[in-house]
């Protein structure tokens, strides 16, 4: 009896200095980057050296949606590969669990089967009365954040969307997504 009490208390042990050292690897891995999801959003500032504070992004627009949610853009940048990548922060700013619109996944059946995504997201070019959709890969799947179902409570989310990018000459679109607010945002790069 006492080789087996002695053999629970070791995997016992076992299992508590294993759940000490993922909590301890995870803690110490830890950066605070945005991508964390906790920690402010922060971009450096132009011209900045490593080690100077950490200033807070300024939006370029803000969409506000159904049950409590907010699009903060953050980012409208023009890639070489000729296309243009919006970043931001989708937020749940209500203390209770918000389901994320499948309507935010737009309408097209091939798209819509790739799973929850912001493939309804569109640019609209103002000067050339132009709209555009979010790009796809070679297999069908938008190149947008996916995967989004639910938010928890004051949840913040970092999103990305991917569009055909419009001539240099244009240097701001509309961002519409369904059910939200449509905003100008300014193109850089």
């Amino acid at each position: 009896m006492t080789g087996r009490r002695t053999t629970t208390f070791s995997a016992r042990q076992g299992g508590l200095a294993i759940a000490v050292s993922l909590i301890l690897g995870i803690t110490a891995c830890s950066n605070n980057s945005p991508e964390q999801g906790d920690a402010p959003a922060a971009a450096l500032g132009s011209g900045s050296a490593p080690g100077e504070q950490l200033q807070a992004e300024t939006p370029l627009a803000e969409l506000r949606g159904p049950n409590g949610l907010t699009l903060t853009v953050t980012a409208a940048e023009r890639e070489p590969a000729n296309a243009l990548t919006v970043r931001g922060d989708l937020t749940n700013g209500r203390a209770k669990v918000a389901v994320v619109p499948a309507a935010l996944r737009g309408n097209d059946l091939k798209v819509r089967r790739t799973g929850p995504s912001l493939a309804g997201a569109t640019i609209v070019d103002f000067t050339r009365d132009k709209r555009s959709y979010v790009l796809r890969d070679t297999d069908g799947h938008p190149l947008t954040t996916t995967g989004l179902s639910t938010l928890r409570p004051r949840e913040r989310v970092r999103v990305f969307m991917q569009f055909p990018a419009p001539p240099s000459d244009t240097t701001a679109v509309g961002l519409q997504l369904p059910l939200f607010d449509t905003a100008t945002i300014k193109i850089s790069g």
